[in-house]
């Protein structure tokens, strides 16, 4: 049987290039989907799977980060005074979710130099890796069975939703072959961001991934790839071919993902989760009602 997973790795040293100028000084996690930062939704989805030791890897200016998932004491102080419990218990929540770790990843090498910093914390054991872009809705449970499927299978598990053809190049695309299970998949093979009308399959890695420790020695020896970085999928690739490794399989998604990616589907994400809300759902529903004909005039 696998040993159990206990650890998240979540990077968090990206620039956010995408969202200037508001991510000049804001980290890119920190922006807000509704009235929660992006990276809170995904310690959640962590803590929810089991995963309370959550390590961030890091980059320069990412105070703000910090600052969210520790306490805020005289902000607690000024709320308990007020009597407003609801506000008090948003922010000590976050304060409260895990136990937060956090090491820098120095020089931006890509995922696979920042999956690789985080050795020393995770050991030589089992571990998820969560990527802050994608956020998957509560209701659904990707991360869980991809736990569930690591430990019965002593495997490297992905993530892997079907796509576009049309977006398979913003991807890192696999190749699979069917197993006894409807929703997991063998991975035969992995290439990343492929040229366009050149992918082999519309099935793309969606930001999730629990490793076998054996990734760390792969990783040490996999030459910068696509970008001049250090390619995960690259080190996937290698163990996918291994079977004393257990290869690499894949769990096929397909709930409710909200992708923060990038401006528009951003704006998406955030409309998508605010019209389940009990407290502004109804409003804004009645709001699109009334907006969304007028677009068309």
């Amino acid at each position: 049987m696998s040993t159990p997973v206990t650890k998240a790795v979540i990077p968090t040293a990206g620039l956010g290039t995408r969202f200037l100028p508001a991510t000049k000084a804001l980290p890119k996690e920190m922006l807000p989907v509704v009235d929660k930062p992006v990276i809170q939704y995904v310690v959640e989805e962590a803590v929810r799977a089991g995963l309370g030791d959550v390590l961030f890897v890091t980059g320069r200016n990412k105070n703000a980060l910090e600052n969210h998932f520790d306490r805020a004491t005289e902000l607690e102080q000024i709320l308990h005074r007020k009597g407003d419990q609801t506000k008090l218990h948003k922010v000590e929540e976050s304060s409260d979710l895990a136990d937060v770790h956090y090491v820098r990843q120095g020089d931006p090498k890509g995922l696979g130099h920042a999956v690789l910093r985080s050795r020393a914390h995770v050991g030589d054991e089992p571990f998820a890796v969560l990527l802050g872009d994608d956020i998957i809705d509560e209701r659904d449970h990707l991360l869980e069975r991809m736990l569930e499927v690591q430990g019965a299978r002593s495997t490297t598990v992905v993530a892997l939703m079907e796509v576009p053809p049309s977006q398979a190049h913003l991807y890192g695309i696999a190749t699979v072959e069917a197993t006894d299970e409807e929703d997991v998949v063998r991975v035969l093979g992995l290439v990343e961001k492929p040229e366009p009308g050149s992918a082999p399959s519309n099935l793309a890695i969606v930001g999730r991934y629990v490793l076998r420790p054996e990734v760390y020695g792969v990783l040490e020896r996999t030459e910068p790839g696509k970008g001049g970085e250090i390619q995960l999928t690259d080190a996937l690739l290698e163990m996918a071919r291994d079977e004393s490794v257990g290869g690499v399989h894949g769990v096929v998604f397909r709930g409710r993902r909200y992708d923060t990616g990038d401006r528009l589907d951003y704006i998406k994400a955030n409309v998508q989760l605010a019209v389940e809300r009990d407290d502004i759902g109804p409003g804004l529903r009645s709001w699109l009602r009334e907006f969304v004909p007028s677009l068309e005039e």
